[in-house]
């Protein structure tokens, strides 16, 4: 069955090509944690660098990573008809199929091939084959499905071909070639997603010890992500995650004192998210998630985000809403265009922060307060 499209998300922006980044921060003479970071709360929106998240949070909050590791998921393959094509290689499921998508390779043309039939057999890189068997997620499209559950035949496992034959999936944006390294987190330690969880990129060995020295709590949790290239307002498919009983119970006790839990991407929200009761508790949990956030499901435990800049009418955006409220989001949109952040995986963050939840002891004269306050300025 076909996963319904989502309603259009309230955020309206229009993205100039011009702010798109088109590589590491650090091939444009900026460090990891030097990205600009986009500050938003209930009292306006200011301006700041990554490495001064420690002193934007307070003691007391959660900060939630993912530590998922990057494959390079981008294989090179020809067809039965000798044309040369790109598979990008995504989720996985338990019967060890894997859903793929099969693009243009090289010339002007780009993304995904219209024309791809069931029990097609692509010959890869290596000596592997690859099968398409049915439509994903329409397991009854047999024709010009955009992606494919199929069967990968290759020697070993999946993530050593990989390591072998593969490349980091990349999209017309990013016009050369980086290492897999550049598309990797410090979080990075369960290898599984087919693209960056690139939330967590502009975090350091150095600023993670600044975040612990404030007294801020990090937990970790996994999800691996699936090719993030979705048609407008196309929802995310299911991924599989794994929220162990350490984070759950760190979760749970942060809401019930009235701290933030602030999750480090979309990926950590759609984790965290995916154990949380109707009541705002947490319980541990791994397996797939079909969950999608929006205005029927608001979040139950996140309320802060750390997170990149999403494209226009992107599923995303909805979860972002669901998060911290759509006039939040636009008035971070209207900012980032306005001063010209950068889009996309290599480029720059937002830090999310909505009112404080009920109960909870932060006030407007914390140091926290009066640093976002310094940061806003006249921008209010």
């Amino acid at each position: 069955m076909r996963a319904p499209d989502l309603a259009p998300p309230r955020t309206r922006f229009d993205l100039p090509d011009a702010l798109s980044a088109v590589g590491p921060p650090e091939s444009r003479g900026v460090a990891r944690d030097g990205v600009r970071l986009l500050v938003a709360t209930p009292d306006g929106v200011g301006h700041a660098r990554f490495h001064d998240l420690p002193g934007l949070l307070e003691p007391g909050d959660l900060l939630v990573v993912n530590t998922s590791a990057t494959l390079p998921g981008a294989v090179e393959a020809t067809r039965e008809s000798g044309a040369a094509v790109l598979v990008h290689v995504s989720t996985g499921s338990p019967d060890g199929t894997r859903v793929v998508e099969v693009r243009h390779v090289g010339g002007k043309r780009s993304g995904p091939l219209p024309d791809g039939a069931a029990g097609e057999r692509l010959r890869l890189a290596g000596g592997a084959t690859l099968v398409l068997l049915t439509g994903y997620p329409d397991a009854g499209r047999r024709l010009g499905s955009r992606l494919w559950r199929a069967r990968l035949d290759a020697d070993g496992t999946l993530e050593s071909y990989l390591a072998r034959h593969g490349r980091p999936i990349r999209y017309d944006y990013v016009p050369r070639a980086w290492p897999l390294g550049d598309y990797q987190t410090v979080f990075a330690t369960h290898p599984g997603s087919a693209e960056m969880p690139s939330a967590g990129r502009p975090f350091t060995a150095e600023l993670v010890t600044g975040l612990v020295a404030r007294g801020v709590v990090l937990a970790p949790l996994v999800l691996h992500t699936g090719v993030s290239s979705l048609e407008a307002h196309e929802p995310p498919y299911p991924e599989w995650y794994d929220v162990p009983e350490s984070t759950a119970s760190l979760a749970a006790h942060t809401r019930a004192r009235g701290r933030r839990v602030v999750a480090v991407g979309t990926t950590v929200v759609r984790a965290l998210e995916s154990v949380a009761g109707t009541d705002g508790g947490v319980t541990p949990g791994q397996g797939w998630t079909d969950l999608v956030l929006g205005p029927d499901r608001p979040a139950r435990v996140v309320n802060g985000l750390v997170t990149g800049l999403h494209a226009p009418g992107s599923s995303h955006l909805d979860l972002l809403e669901a998060v911290v409220g759509p006039d939040l989001v636009q008035r971070t949109y209207d900012a980032a265009v306005a001063d010209r952040y950068l889009w996309h995986e290599f480029g720059d963050s937002s830090l999310l922060l909505p009112d404080p939840p009920r109960g909870g002891r932060t006030s407007r004269s914390t140091p926290m307060r009066r640093l976002v306050r310094s940061l806003l300025g006249s921008q209010r």
